[in-house]
């Protein structure tokens, strides 16, 4: 396997949290020069032993110069959900022009074009211009963060329920530090041009992390389908502003679908571990 370590590896969203653990990951990986590139340097000016440097989204004649010497290069996607479609293709012209020999992007898994699925929709217009890229590329598809179900776990428990539109679908969620790992791995081995899915080691239903919560925390949970619009009716009602909130119920339609069911071996392949299980997170953060 090819070892780029003494490239230029560039990192975009480097102040983010998954862009701060690739950059910690390729440090630990032997990295020898790693580009963080975000919109405030200032803010990683606690980060040791990397080149810091502006580059806005944005802002497409900040990108030429974020690029420039860049040989190997990490996008990751913004937040800018429904409007980032133009801005991440603008930021693929860029990596083009600065001469860039390989691109990594990290997408979602099985990404379609939909209006009603903003976050898919925004992958797949990047990923068709990322087919393009005149250089290597890799793209990351991502399934659904596992971190959300450990996050809501003490509150998923005292409720008993996690209500959700996805029927009896399942997603093969990962956690962000596998997905980072992954990322980092990608952009100091990964050659050609290639999808590769990134994913837990198993596809779960939400029947299923119910009754993985209920056995690890002693209490009873029920998964409720609720339907599409009554989950988005009731993202509106707690204060999600529109276009989240259909993004975030876009979700669980894909997941009907079976879309998100897929499990890839990513983690194991860049990363090179087995990715961490939603029962073994649980078992640690419940002290189960």
């Amino acid at each position: 396997m090819t070892d780029f370590s003494n490239s230029v590896l560039g990192v975009t969203g480097a102040n983010g949290y998954v862009g701060r653990a690739v950059i910690a990951q390729l440090k630990a990986r032997g990295a020898k020069r790693v580009v963080g590139i975000t919109r405030d340097p200032s803010k990683l000016a606690d980060v040791e032993g990397i080149e810091v440097r502006h580059g806005d989204f944005s802002n497409p004649a900040s990108l030429d110069v974020a690029f420039s010497g860049v040989d190997r290069l990490l996008i990751i996607s913004t937040d800018n959900v429904g409007g980032r479609i133009d801005q991440q293709q603008a930021a693929i012209d860029a990596a083009e022009r600065a001469g860039v020999s390989h691109l990594i992007y990290t997408s979602i898994t099985a990404p379609y074009p939909h209006a009603q699925h903003a976050v898919s929709n925004d992958h797949f217009w990047t990923e068709a211009r990322l087919f393009r890229f005149k250089g290597g590329w890799t793209s990351l598809r991502d399934n659904i963060y596992a971190d959300f179900i450990v996050w809501d776990a003490a509150k998923t428990l005292e409720s008993g329920k996690i209500f959700h539109a996805a029927g009896d679908g399942k997603r093969a969620v990962v956690f962000r530090d596998d997905i980072a790992a992954t990322a980092a791995g990608a952009l100091l081995t990964a050659t050609g041009q290639e999808i590769v899915d990134v994913s837990g080691p198993e596809p779960l239903s939400y029947a299923d992390i119910a009754a993985t919560l209920s056995r690890l925390g002693g209490k009873p949970v029920e998964a409720i389908d609720v339907g599409h619009e009554a989950q988005l009716d009731g993202m509106l009602k707690g204060g999600l502003p529109p276009g989240l909130a259909a993004a975030f119920a876009g979700f669980d339609v894909a997941v009907k679908r079976g879309a998100l069911a897929i499990v890839g071996n990513g983690v194991q392949r860049f990363a090179g571990r087995e990715p961490l299980s939603v029962a073994d997170a649980l078992r640690k953060a419940l002290g189960a």
